[in-house]
Parts: C-alpha cells; sequence; structure tokens
C-alpha cells in the first residue's frame, strides 16, 4: 500500500481510522477551516501528488455540511495532483432521492452524484444503495458493497430452522432474497405505500409468517416508521419472534428507543457505516470496516471487487 494516501472527513472519523488499521497504512490528517461568513477551507495535510487517495466520508447529518466538506476535499486531492482520487462512501443519503414522483422535484441522487464527480471523484465506493437505479445515476464507475454476509455470520449463530426473512416492502424484495438464502430461510413480503416520510402503510404481509422467528430485514432505519408498522401487521398474524437487521442504522428521532421497548423485539443489529447510535441492551453493531479495507485494497491493486462476493 506504498502509494495509497488515506483522508477522512469529519462524519465518521472512527469507521476511517478502523479502516486504516486493517489496510496497516496511517490515516492523514485534515484541516478543516470555518471562516467570519460561515464558509468551510480543507487542506490535505499530506503529500498527494500521483498517488492513489481515498477518501472517506459517509454522508450522515449534518448531511449538507458533510457534502460540502467531502466537494472540497475532493477539488483539494485534484489540486494537489493526485493520480485518483475515490471517494468512500458507505452511506450515500441522498440515493433516496432517486425519483420524480411529484411535480417538479428535485433528484438529489443525481445532481449529488454530478456534484462529486465535478469536484474530482475518478471513483466510488459505496454501500447498500437506497434503490439499484443510483447506481446509474453517476458518470464515474461505482463499487456497490452490500452487507448481507455480515448480517447473515451474525445471525447463523442462532437455530434457524423456523425462521423467515420479512421485506418491509417489495422494493428491497431481492436483497431480502438473497440473505434468506444465505441463512436457509423462507422469505415473505410486505405490501407498502408510502403517503409522506413519516407516514406509511403496510397493507398485508405476503408469505407465510405465522408461528415463525421472524427477520425484518431493510436497507436503513432513519424514524423506524416503516419498521413499526410492519411489526404492527406481524403482530395480528402471530410471529413467535422478532429481530431487526439493517444495513444503516441512522435511528434519528429516537427511533431505537421505541424499537428497544418493543416486547416483541429480540435484537437489532446494523452496521458502522454511519456513527452507532446511543446503546441500548437489544442494540448489536457490526463492523464492515474489514470488507471496506478489503475492496479499497482491490481497487489499489486492480483486483476485481465483484469477486468478493462470488460464492466460496
Amino acid at each position: 500500500m506504498r502509494d495509497i494516501t488515506v483522508f477522512s472527513g469529519s462524519a465518521h472519523p472512527d469507521l476511517a481510522e478502523e479502516i486504516c488499521s486493517h489496510l496497516g497504512t496511517p490515516l492523514h490528517p485534515v484541516k478543516v477551516n470555518r471562516f467570519a461568513n460561515d464558509v468551510l477551507e480543507v487542506q490535505l495535510q499530506a503529500n498527494c501528488r500521483e498517488r492513489d487517495v481515498f477518501i472517506i466520508q459517509p454522508l450522515v447529518p449534518p448531511v449538507q455540511e458533510n457534502l460540502v466538506e467531502l466537494l472540497l476535499m475532493l477539488d483539494a486531492a485534484r489540486g494537489a495532483s493526485a493520480a485518483r482520487t475515490t471517494v468512500v462512501m458507505p452511506h450515500y443519503a441522498y440515493a433516496r432521492s432517486d425519483k420524480k414522483d411529484a411535480p417538479r422535484i428535485s433528484m438529489g441522487a443525481r445532481l449529488v452524484a454530478d456534484l462529486m464527480a465535478t469536484a474530482g471523484a475518478g471513483r466510488v465506493l459505496t454501500m447498500t444503495l437506497h434503490s439499484p437505479q443510483v447506481h446509474g445515476f453517476f458518470s464515474v464507475p461505482v463499487d456497490h458493497l452490500h452487507a448481507l454476509r455480515e448480517l447473515a455470520a451474525h445471525f447463523r449463530q442462532y437455530d434457524l430452522s423456523n425462521t423467515v426473512v420479512v421485506s418491509p416492502d417489495l422494493g428491497n424484495a431481492k436483497e431480502a432474497s438473497h440473505f434468506a438464502r444465505l441463512l436457509g430461510a423462507d422469505v415473505a413480503m410486505g405490501a407498502k405505500q408510502r403517503f409522506s416520510d413519516d407516514r406509511v402503510v403496510i397493507s398485508s404481509v405476503i408469505g407465510e409468517v405465522e408461528g415463525k422467528d421472524v427477520i425484518v430485514l431493510d436497507d436503513e432505519i432513519a424514524r423506524g416508521t416503516t419498521v413499526i408498522e410492519l411489526l404492527d401487521r406481524l403482530r395480528e398474524r402471530g410471529v413467535n419472534s422478532v429481530r431487526i437487521a439493517c444495513t444503516h442504522g441512522l435511528f434519528a428521532a429516537g427511533s431505537i428507543e421505541r424499537l428497544s421497548s418493543l416486547p416483541e423485539v429480540e435484537e437489532i443489529v446494523c452496521t458502522n457505516t454511519v456513527p452507532v447510535p446511543k446503546p441500548t441492551d437489544k442494540l448489536t453493531v457490526l463492523s464492515i470496516a474489514p470488507a471496506l479495507a478489503e475492496a479499497m485494497r482491490r481497487i489499489h491493486d486492480g483486483e476485481s471487487v465483484s469477486a468478493l462476493f462470488s460464492p466460496p
């Protein structure tokens, strides 16, 4: 890793440190100044000339602040003659703004992808985008990882003979089916309709869940509205137990406390793509730093990243 230089923004320095520990390379400092008029200035504190530069910055709250910081770091690396700059973005918050579902509405996922390319990103490494079409919004190569193997490895410690994986909606059906195959479990789906950011209706659950041990799988949990609505339907169907799994555990507005207080929820499992939320007795956080580090090594060495997901 002699020609690699890794920087981190302010969004998730703990994850960046862990990734660099797996790579055996230092995490170089970044100096961020804020002028009196609230404008940010970024200075990369290590040589970038003809280096393979990686900038680790998930888009997490405050999203706009972290986005501008990322764009400035990209511009600084390009101005410092970096050979190539890769954005390591474990969570792409704007991925939810991926379609025109109302008149005169913006599509932030495509706009922010264009901004990163314009600022100097030569490649993007991300994890579990909200929808598959977001991958195509980028004009630079994208390596899209998922955390299903890490989640499956955790759940294999339990007796899965009576388990069914439940997706809250049909949009997540492919990932839920893949996860169920990894566990040797059945799969079921919720019939979801979203009316606003905090109003969701799940009219029914498609599949056999009565008397089953359920693992609810979603890509991210923010307010927890969808999961709580799904749990109401599962309770009506008489499930035996519930565990919740997601890649991005944002847990905004006290949702982790609300979910943990539900008696049927035995465990909530997420990864550290975003800063770890306030711990509870039911919360388990898995690290995706080894997977991101290995993907970065493969990008640097010109090896296949998709081979990470090939069956053994």
